[in-house]
C-alpha cells in the first residue's frame, strides 16, 4: 500500500511538490493531475526511491521513504517518464524486451535463479515478457513488422504499451507511468487507463499522471508551489 504524509522536494529555488498527503490500498489505482509545473513527475520519481524527498515521508508497503529510498526501487517501476524512460527508436521492439529481460536477469534475479539450467532460465524469461506483453495490450504480431518493428514506426499508443510492458517484466509492486494522454486521442487515453486499472486489479499498485481516469480511481490534485522548483528537481535527477 502507499502512505504518503506532507510529502515534498524542494529544489535549489523552490518546491517541485509539497504538503502531498494520501492513502492508498495495495491495486490501487491513483491519478495525479495539475498543470505543467507542479511536480507532477517528480512526486511519481520521489515515490519509486527515484528523487530524494525533502519533507514528509511515505510509506511502500513496509518500506518507508526517503531512508529506504534503494529498497523501494527494487520493488518500483517506471513508464513514459521522458528524458529517464525514453525508448530508442532506432531498436525494434523485440531488441528493446530482450534488453530489458538481459537486465532483469542480471539485475533482478536471485542467485538461485541464476543457477538453474539455460533452458529453463530462457522459459522463465519468455514467460516474463508475454505476461507483461499481455497485461500492457501490446501483441506485437499486430503491428506492421511484427516484434521487428522500430520504436520510431510505432503508434503513440502501442509505443506507450511498450514502455509499460518493458517495466512490467520486473514484475514491480508499484508501478508509476507519466504523461499518459501525451498525444493520444481521447479513445486512446479512455484505453490507457483501463489497461492501467487492469493491471491495478491484478495487485500492481499503479500512479499515473493524467486526465480522464476512471471513477474508481484515487485522484491526487497538484498545485503550482514553484515552476522552477520543479524544473529544477527534474534537471537535478537527469545528471543522477
Amino acid at each position: 500500500m502507499l502512505a504518503v504524509e506532507g510529502f515534498g522536494v524542494r529544489g535549489p529555488r523552490g518546491w517541485a511538490f509539497r504538503d502531498v498527503t494520501f492513502a492508498a490500498e495495495p491495486g490501487a489505482l491513483v491519478a495525479v493531475e495539475g498543470p505543467s509545473g507542479s511536480g507532477r513527475t517528480s512526486l511519481l520519481l520521489a515515490l519509486t526511491g527515484r528523487m530524494r524527498a525533502t519533507a514528509g515521508h511515505a510509506e511502500v508497503g513496509a518500506l518507508r521513504l526517503p531512508r529506504q529510498a534503494a529498497a523501494v526501487r527494487r520493488i518500483s517501476a517506471l513508464a513514459h517518464v521522458p528524458g529517464v524512460t525514453d525508448l530508442d527508436p532506432a531498436l525494434t521492439v523485440a531488441e528493446h524486451l530482450h534488453e530489458r529481460t538481459l537486465l532483469q536477469r542480471r539485475f533482478g534475479t536471485s542467485l538461485r535463479a541464476l543457477l538453474r539450467p539455460r533452458a529453463e532460465r530462457a522459459a522463465a524469461s519468455a514467460l516474463l515478457r508475454e505476461r507483461a506483453l499481455t497485461a500492457a495490450g501490446l501483441d506485437p504480431a499486430d503491428l506492421a513488422k511484427g516484434s521487428r518493428t522500430a520504436v520510431r514506426d510505432l503508434e503513440r499508443s502501442e509505443a506507450l504499451r511498450l514502455s509499460v510492458a518493458l517495466a512490467l517484466i520486473g514484475r514491480p509492486r508499484l508501478l508509476a507511468v507519466d504523461d499518459l494522454g501525451l498525444k493520444l486521442s481521447a479513445a486512446e487515453l479512455d484505453a490507457a487507463w483501463r489497461m492501467l486499472a487492469e493491471i491495478a486489479e491484478g495487485g500492481t499498485t499503479v500512479v499515473a499522471v493524467g486526465h480522464g481516469a476512471p471513477d474508481a480511481a484515487l485522484k491526487i490534485q497538484l498545485g503550482n508551489p514553484d515552476e522552477k522548483g520543479a524544473a529544477d528537481a527534474l534537471a537535478e535527477t537527469g545528471r543522477s
